[in-house]
């Protein structure tokens, strides 16, 4: 599975690269070598990222099915037991 992100992301994160390696690494990469990079993670480390989401949504939805029953159930034939604690 490719990840795919938009053009405006890309770019964001190509510029991040190049500033996380020219301030934290002190060295500089061009747009090529970023682009590469970025092409990389997305590839490689990518699928962890989505994986824990996917878990984690799953996870939550498991909780809310769970929870399903309590969340729509109503008592029937509520009318009469209403009306004669009044």
């Amino acid at each position: 599975m490719t990840i795919e992100i938009s053009k405006e992301s890309r770019s964001d994160a190509v510029e991040s690269i190049k500033r996380y390696i020219r301030e934290d690494l002190e060295d500089n990469i061009g747009d090529l070598a970023a682009n590469g990079l970025l092409d990389y993670f997305l590839r490689e480390l990518g699928p962890i990222a989505y994986n824990k989401a996917a878990a984690d949504v799953q996870e939550r939805l498991q909780v809310k099915i769970t929870d399903l029953n309590g969340e729509i159930f109503e008592d029937e034939f509520q009318f009469w037991r209403k009306h004669d604690r009044k």
